[in-house]
């Protein structure tokens, strides 16, 4: 089997990114959400960072107008029916992924393998709801996609070696990397990273530091280039907090309880960046810590 077009489901963030990584790579690529508003940020989205990589000299512009024209987008799951791989980008939220693989099973072909983006929620579970866990894996793209190296790929209890192989393979035409790892809560890099961000949240609710010493702390005393506050609003909180629940509620160890800060953030809708506040306010010219 050769991958030729892709299906992506969700175009937010995480799954703008992939399709224009995908288009680059040559791939004809399906945009798919619910929302025509969406896709047509998405769109907007995905040609301004182009442009910006035309300007960086890192693509050229034929590059940019060839991956644009490889582009689509659609609001009908029965237009995803051509592809050959079906990435889910949604929100991390499992009865929505599930509802997702739920709508697109009328639609696609036999040989139709289907991805998960999620970056915490068992794949062998969700591979369990449709009709192909031999061809259900996990493709975890990191935030921002066009530029982070790493993807994790996460084999599920029933994937076959076809599915791991094509996987693979898919990603590095991509010119990233891979990591692969074992179907545990959050997989490798959420497993270390949202509990250090946990524990700073934690430092920050016990009144250990203030949100600006916290940051600067860990980025001139431990050489990291981003705050972890800062990173978490830039994740996006409730993507954390989803993470935190993911790994409290998979391992059962209370050492990933989420910080009831991280909560009262998420139930005051102040998720980082997206919504203009999180342990910054983004709303001026400058962030401003919120704490």
């Amino acid at each position: 089997m050769t991958i030729k077009t892709i299906g992506i489901v969700g175009s937010g963030q995480m799954g703008n990114g992939i399709a224009h990584v995908s288009a680059l790579a040559g791939y004809n690529v399906k945009l798919f959400d619910i929302s025509k508003i969406q896709l047509d940020k998405a769109l907007a989205t995905i040609a301004g960072n182009m442009t910006r990589q035309v300007s960086s000299d890192k693509i050229s512009e034929q590059d940019r107008e060839a991956a644009l024209e490889k582009l689509s987008v659609t609001d009908s799951y029965e237009e995803l029916a051509t592809a050959d791989l079906i990435i889910e980008s949604a929100t991390e939220k499992e009865e929505v992924k599930r509802e997702i693989f739920e709508h697109l099973r009328p639609y696609i072909s036999e040989d139709t393998i289907l991805a998960s983006n999620t970056s915490s929620i068992p794949i062998t579970r969700l591979a369990s709801n449709t009709d192909r866990p031999e061809q259900f894996i996990g493709i975890h793209f990191m935030n921002p996609v066009p530029v982070m190296e790493l993807v994790e790929i996460v084999r599920g209890i029933a994937t076959d070696d076809k599915t791991f192989n094509l996987a693979q393979e898919f990603v590095d035409t991509l010119g990233k990397q891979t990591a692969v790892a074992e179907d545990f809560p959050a997989f490798i890099v959420n497993r270390i990273l949202l509990p250090m961000i946990n524990e700073a949240i934690y430092t920050l609710y016990e009144g250990v530091g203030t949100v600006e010493s916290i940051d600067k702390a860990m980025k001139l005393g431990a050489n990291h280039p981003m705050g972890p506050l800062q990173l978490a609003d830039f994740i996006g909180l409730d993507t954390c907090l989803s993470i935190m629940q993911v790994l409290h509620d998979g391992l059962a160890d209370p050492k990933y309880r989420p910080c009831p800060l991280l909560v009262k953030y998420k139930e005051a809708g102040w998720l980082g960046r997206k919504t203009k506040r999180g342990f910054y306010d983004y709303r001026g010219e400058t962030p401003v810590p919120t704490r």
